[in-house]
């Protein structure tokens, strides 16, 4: 990765390629090849007298950071099982501040959502639980201090599973229920679920409703509806190991988003293909500032800042170089 994006120049060149693989579009006009390049490699349109980056209007809009720690960025998000976290890029990338490396990684994360994707289909298990740390009181939906969290995931045979969906909820309520299945899953499917009343009236006419009376059956809840356990339990698992458990509620579903980005890829056998993935949904969505990354905002403590922001000793310099020589352009092919 590093030997085909040795710089700034050759990471401009694949964004480019995917931004406009027939050649550069003026965002302006839409006018095409009348375009001329620049000497800052920008791209300037006679029609319109509009100029144009290719990181403008993307999650690279107006970065000060390099491109190469953004690629590197990508590429230990994607090719790592269990993802990265803002600390562990902070030193694996050098970066100045934790701020900069948690900035990052939301926004590659907020192109993890592909607008327009298939819904599920087929047999689709949903269910709901609970995420959050361990606190005393009532266990199970409605406990204190927990993140309810909607469920689905596709049954494709006896043990096999295929894509799934999390989504922050509010309630366990019909109507709440029923707009999840309603952006999720294609109508006509089976939709597979426990016993809760909200089910049937959220289900509707619009899918086929197998519930499971889990009380009746006497089995533990996995048993019949293995694919949203395994889902929920894997989630949890990732969450405590790669992030400790510090992940407060309101910036939950950008994780959620990401785990369902790499579960729902687990299958590829390159991860360079992740990568690409990546980075082309990532020229395809709109710039994101701190203040809209931040949900919820609040005076940080000394000690908070301090945490933020370490120094270093002595006379601070830019993260080293990841430059490395070049081996032509193999996506130009």
């Amino acid at each position: 990765m590093r030997a085909w994006f040795p710089d700034d120049r050759a990471c401009r060149d694949y964004l480019e390629w995917l931004r406009w693989p027939n050649g550069f579009v003026c965002t302006g006009c839409g006018a095409i090849g009348t375009a001329y390049r620049l000497a800052d490699l920008s791209w300037w349109c006679p029609t319109c007298d509009t100029r144009t980056s290719v990181t403008a209007g993307t999650i690279f809009h107006r970065t000060r950071t390099p491109l190469t720690l953004w690629f590197a960025a990508a590429w230990f998000l994607t090719s790592q099982k269990d993802g990265a976290s803002a600390l562990g890029l902070q030193r694996v990338l050098g970066l100045g501040s934790y701020q900069t490396a948690w900035a990052m990684l939301h926004r590659l994360r907020s192109a993890m959502v592909r607008p327009g994707r298939d819904m599920l289909s087929g047999d689709v298990e949903v269910d709901e639980t609970s995420i959050g740390g361990v606190k005393p009181g009532k266990r199970g939906r409605g406990a204190a201090g927990k993140t309810l969290v909607a469920v689905a995931v596709e049954r494709t045979g006896a043990k096999g599973f295929g894509r799934c969906r999390l989504l922050v909820i509010p309630d366990a309520t019909a109507p709440t229920l029923g707009q999840f299945l309603a952006d999720h899953v294609e109508p006509g499917s089976v939709v597979l679920t426990d016993g809760l009343k909200s089910y049937p009236i959220a289900v509707g006419a619009n899918y086929v409703h197998k519930p499971v009376n889990l009380a009746g059956t006497g089995l533990p809840a996995h048993v019949p509806l293995p694919g949203v356990h395994r889902i929920a339990s894997l989630v949890k698992r990732w969450l405590l190991s790669t992030h400790q458990g510090a992940v407060e509620g309101d910036h939950l579903q950008a994780y959620l988003d990401e785990f369902c980005f790499r579960f729902n890829r687990r299958t590829a056998r390159s991860r360079g293909l992740l990568f690409r993935r990546l980075l082309e949904q990532s020229v395809d969505t709109g710039p994101r500032t701190y203040a809209q990354l931040v949900v919820n905002p609040r005076e940080a403590t000394a000690t908070q800042l301090a945490a933020l922001v370490r120094v270093p000793i002595g006379k601070r310099v830019a993260p080293a170089s990841l430059a490395m020589p070049a081996q032509g352009r193999p996506w130009r092919r």
